[in-house]
């Protein structure tokens, strides 16, 4: 693994997103866009949202979703104690089988905070 898992991780997301879409699967062409319209502001706005897809990606264990709700998050301007008031919910929602997708989470977030002041 390269020292920076953001750019890592998001070089590898895009490429495979690209490899899906070129099959042009209508099915999983409307879960993808119904994916990006349900994060957009509506009753709830995106920082909720992002915190809620955080929760849930923490608790059903998705390591790839938990990286991408912390960027979103980041983003978003969720500050990292905002951040990791959600993440003690999925922890306690999760119970102790979470904690190592805790510990990844909380790793993920500094690089974010870094690539950000860096400015890359």
């Amino acid at each position: 693994m390269s020292n920076n898992i953001v750019e890592e991780f998001n070089s590898y997301r895009a490429k495979m997103n690209d490899a899906i879409m070129e099959d042009n699967n209508k099915i999983i062409k409307r879960i993808f866009n119904l994916d990006t319209n349900a994060f957009t502001a509506g009753a709830l706005d995106k920082k909720t949202k992002e915190l809620l897809g955080l929760v849930a990606s923490t608790v059903l264990r998705c390591d790839d979703c938990v990286k991408y709700h912390l960027e979103e998050s980041h983003k978003a301007g969720l500050s990292k104690e905002e951040v990791i008031e959600a993440l003690s919910i999925a922890t306690l929602v999760g119970g102790t089988i979470v904690i190592p997708h805790l510990r990844r989470a909380y790793e993920y977030w500094d690089a974010v905070e870094q690539e950000a002041a860096s400015g890359l």
